[in-house]
């Protein structure tokens, strides 16, 4: 039985573990004796590419790029009061790593704002600037995708909605 995709050779797509990628292929293996219809996705980034079977891909959290009305939502959320917890760090970034692995850019908004820090405050840990780079990028990428900016452009206007400086 043929599988209906919902995505298209030449699509990007974000998975949310591995962030923006583009749809290469979709072909179709034999596996245990039953055909199946893999997704080719392409992560140049990662330099990695994954294959995801057509009828688990929405079960895997691949979605589509975001709207533009989704994309300025998420950053608008940069401009907003950072809400750090007084929990410990451990606990901290078990749950920014969760929110970055969601592919929400509202949360990844959230992660980027809530470890921004500016000249005046106290520097950041490796792990946190890890961190704050991890979902820097990823919402860079699809913004830069959603946009039709360059990456590094992309980068630098995030970078001045948390400092307050909207372009």
């Amino acid at each position: 039985m043929r599988q209906v995709s919902l995505f298209n050779s030449g699509e990007y797509v974000i998975y949310p573990a591995h962030g923006v990628g583009i749809v290469k292929d979709i072909e179709k293996q034999t596996v245990s004796g039953f055909d199946i219809e893999l997704l080719v996705i392409d992560f140049d980034h990662e330099r990695m590419t994954v294959r995801i079977p057509v009828a688990k891909a929405k079960t895997a959290g691949l979605r589509s790029l975001s709207t533009q009305k989704e994309m300025r939502d998420a950053i608008r959320v940069l401009n907003q009061k950072g809400r750090v917890k007084r929990t410990m760090w451990p606990r901290r970034a078990q749950e920014y790593e969760a929110k970055i692995n969601t592919g929400s850019p509202t949360m990844l908004a959230e992660v980027l704002r809530d470890l921004y820090r500016h000249d005046d405050q106290n520097e950041q840990s490796y792990s946190e600037r890890q961190m704050y780079l991890s979902a820097l990028t990823r919402l860079a990428k699809e913004y830069a995708l959603v946009e039709n900016v360059e990456s590094e452009l992309a980068v630098k206007t995030l970078e001045n909605r948390l400092q307050k400086k909207i372009v």
